[in-house]
């Protein structure tokens, strides 16, 4: 029969401690059970959608559009160029980064064959399973361990992350796992004073960049709330804040000289913008990112392209568009406020014509409206109980979609920051439970070991007074 002190040391022993987890909860056990099933469900996506890629005149999209025609002159040796079917001369138009990996495994496994489709679509669905890594550690900062834990589990499943990694050949999923990267440091980086890790911090981002230079626009505004905390620390803000955008500007430097050594240009990673700009505000409102009007799918605009050169080109588009929306600023107005809709809940037009394009129009509408709904309830959510956490979050969701808004939206362009924004859904979808910050668990942890060592002591006093 215990006595009443070691009942109590053996209950507080049996109760569990928030900011300790199981053993078969580890990340070092976590990780790879939910890694494994991520791959596999993607794995297998993958062996139905690939055999339909080498038809690349059929399926130039699933192939990569521009990014296929640039990694095919690539691996043919005729140098970063060529971003249409015709070879032509040298181009800024896609980034670099995912279309010379394409470009290699087009020389490893040839130039649009089912090999080569089959080994770029699992890469990109290795891509999208490690995003479960950085996911967890962000969740867990913002979250605690039980809401990175179910984000985890929840990205591994998500259908926006399956598809565009197991079924389109592009740059989504690898943006994907360097930008959650690059925001679950930027979380935690004022932590530190070491410069070395700000540094990386900076490298880390313009390799983001090459992969999707769309990124850049949220980078001021993360690196201000670092900053902003690392001056309240008391480090030496200033040189850290200095030592990033120097490293930055250091990875982006060589490809902004390639592209102004050839296109007379100064373009730090792509040249593109005006193109689509022009492109989302002429007028044709069909399609978010209408075909007519892209020499990609229209051969008046190819053939333009193609005699005036890419710099002329794109210097053209961008006269008749800031033309056309001089000339019609309402228009502008309205369809900016259409492509806001559009990339938070999925609708664009539901007329007979769009539907037949999109035939899954309604089901991703009512997925697209159900996870903005539980995103902006999980952002509310984490301003009330921490404004720390929430304002990363914030400015993810506020600036990154800007440059879509003005020029074309749909749900692949919201891919950089999908897995922010099922963060933010799980937070929502937990809301009201018991759920803390990895900053509270710590705190908690701490008041349990005060509690057990307290009981301790009780123990002790009692059996001395025995």
């Amino acid at each position: 029969m215990l006595n009443p002190a070691t009942q109590q040391l053996e209950a507080v022993h049996r109760e569990p401690l928030d900011g300790r987890v199981a053993f078969t909860d580890r990340p070092r056990v976590l990780f790879p059970l939910i890694l494994l099933i991520a791959l596999a469900i993607r794995m297998v996506v993958v062996y139905f959608s690939y055999r339909n890629l080498p038809d690349a005149d059929k399926y130039c999209e699933r192939f990569g559009w521009e990014v296929g025609w640039v990694a095919r002159a690539l691996a043919g040796g005729h140098g970063f160029s060529s971003p249409y079917s015709p070879i032509s001369g040298p181009t800024a138009l896609v980034p670099p980064l995912y279309t010379g990996l394409l470009a290699e495994v087009f020389r490893l496994f040839g130039v649009y064959s089912l090999k080569s489709g089959f080994i770029i679509l699992s890469l990109n669905s290795l891509f999208s399973t490690l995003t479960c890594i950085p996911i967890y550690f962000s969740a867990k900062y913002s979250l605690g361990i039980r809401g990175a834990k179910i984000a985890c589990w929840a990205w591994a499943v998500y259908p926006f992350a399956i598809f565009f990694s197991a079924d389109r050949v592009w740059e989504y999923s690898l943006t994907s796992l360097l930008f959650t990267t690059c925001f679950c440091i930027a979380q935690r980086i004022q932590g530190s004073a070491r410069p070395i890790a700000w540094i990386g911090f900076g490298a880390l981002y313009g390799l983001a960049a090459l992969s999707n230079p769309a990124i850049l626009a949220v980078l001021p505004f993360l690196l201000a709330l670092a900053l902003w905390n690392a001056r309240k620390a008391g480090r030496p803000w200033l040189l850290l804040g200095a030592l990033t955008v120097v490293s930055l500007l250091m990875v982006l430097a060589p490809w902004t000289a390639r592209n102004y050594r050839v296109l007379h240009v100064i373009c730090p990673v792509r040249d593109n913008f005006w193109l689509e700009f022009y492109v989302g505000n002429f007028g044709d409102t069909s399609e978010p990112n209408p075909p007519p009007l892209h020499p990609a799918s229209n051969p008046l605009e190819l053939q333009r392209y193609l005699s005036l050169g890419e710099t002329a080109y794109m210097a053209e588009k961008h006269a008749l568009a800031v033309d056309y929306v001089r000339r019609h600023p309402q228009f502008f107005v309205v369809v900016t406020l259409r492509r806001v809709v559009c990339y938070w809940s999925g609708f664009w037009s539901y007329s007979h014509e769009f539907r037949q394009i999109e035939p899954f129009a309604l089901p991703n509408i009512l997925y697209c409206g159900a996870m903005t709904l539980l995103m902006l309830r999980g952002a509310r959510r984490l301003w009330r109980e921490n404004r720390n956490a929430a304002l990363p979050y914030l400015v993810l969701i506020a600036i990154f979609p800007l440059t879509y808004y003005v020029t074309h939206s749909w749900m692949d362009s919201r891919q950089p920051i999908e897995p922010a924004i099922v963060v933010l859904a799980i937070a929502g979808w937990i809301a009201g439970r018991s759920v803390q910050s990895g900053a509270d668990e710590s705190i908690h942890s701490v008041s349990m070991d005060v509690q057990r060592r307290s009981v301790y002591e009780h123990v002790f006093v009692a059996g001395y007074a025995r």
